[in-house]
């Protein structure tokens, strides 16, 4: 998991004139089943869990040297000081909330969208697993804001150039440390301006009891859903893009690739359609914005 957040244009909020509700309402009828019934979600229920605006993030204000963590995977360590010093002094969240914020998946349902310019448009961006926005997809997904198959330094963090002074959000566990922290040492050696911080593990194990609890059952939460769970506590209006788990497209019925930039099959650790079927409830309540189609006709 390795995501991208972009802050910029603090004088945005877009408006979404939305058929998602009208379209999709027995799709979400058929996929919500088996989750929690009359799910209503007030966003104090999941900052009250799992207090994602202080806890989110590993930093040394809310961590100390050498304490014993446990990962989504139950393995204990400790964080040395050489890891402690990698972390931000305070949490980097600037401000409480932002206005809008824009959550973007890599679904195939991007392709030909041209969302680029509406993702681009809110104050805060989130990405998810590096995914490529030059090449011409940056009409359709935008710029602003990582998918790590870089073997040599240098090409990884050219890779970066494009998301500027972003925070690259890095995965910590006991099994991803060692190559999170060489993609760190890479970023400082030859001058990244990206900001590398790492997730915290126990936010992310609230956050997967939290989500279970809310019918995903036994699950592996995506990464999107973990991206969407930290914007719905730090922006006021969340908009999904390139969420869309199914092989045709909502509205012309045509072909999709699994992903934007290939057809990468998801792993079987994660419940794509139920989780769609969530979002689609918090759509329908209001929570959110899920965009799907193209955002030139909206």
């Amino acid at each position: 998991m390795l995501n991208t957040w972009s802050k910029y244009n603090t004088n945005s909020n877009h408006v979404c004139v939305d058929k998602t509700e009208r379209t999709f309402i027995k799709t979400s009828e058929s996929l919500v089943h088996g989750l929690t019934k009359s799910l209503w979600f007030p966003r104090s229920q999941l900052s009250n869990s799992c207090s994602g605006f202080d806890k989110a993030i590993l930093n040394q204000a809310n961590t100390v040297v050498e304490p014993e963590l446990v990962d989504e995977r139950k393995y204990s360590f400790q964080v040395s000081p050489e890891v402690f010093n990698t972390f931000t002094k305070e949490h980097p969240f600037s401000n409480k909330t932002w206005d809008t914020c824009s959550v973007v998946g890599n679904g195939g349902i991007l392709t030909d969208s041209s969302c680029g310019e509406r993702i681009d448009s809110a104050q805060f961006v989130m990405r998810c697993n590096l995914p490529p926005l030059g090449n011409g997809y940056e009409k359709h997904v935008g710029w602003i804001s990582l998918h790590c198959h870089y073997r040599r330094r240098r090409p990884f963090v050219e890779s970066l150039h494009i998301y500027g002074n972003s925070l690259l959000l890095f995965p910590f566990s006991r099994g991803t440390t060692a190559i999170c922290m060489r993609a760190i040492y890479s970023v400082e050696d030859l001058g990244s301006p990206i900001r590398p911080v790492f997730i915290n593990p126990k936010y992310f194990r609230r956050l997967m009891t939290f989500w279970r609890a809310q019918g995903l059952g036994s699950a592996w939460m995506s990464t999107g859903l973990i991206m969407t769970s930290i914007a719905l506590e730090v922006c006021e209006n969340v908009h999904l893009y390139g969420f869309w788990p199914f092989d045709n497209h909502p509205y012309g019925l045509y072909d999709l690739t699994n992903h934007y930039y290939d057809d990468r099959k998801a792993k079987s650790v994660h419940a794509m359609p139920k989780e769609f079927g969530l979002l689609m409830q918090l759509h329908r309540q209001g929570v959110l914005k899920l965009h799907l189609g193209d955002c030139q006709r909206l």
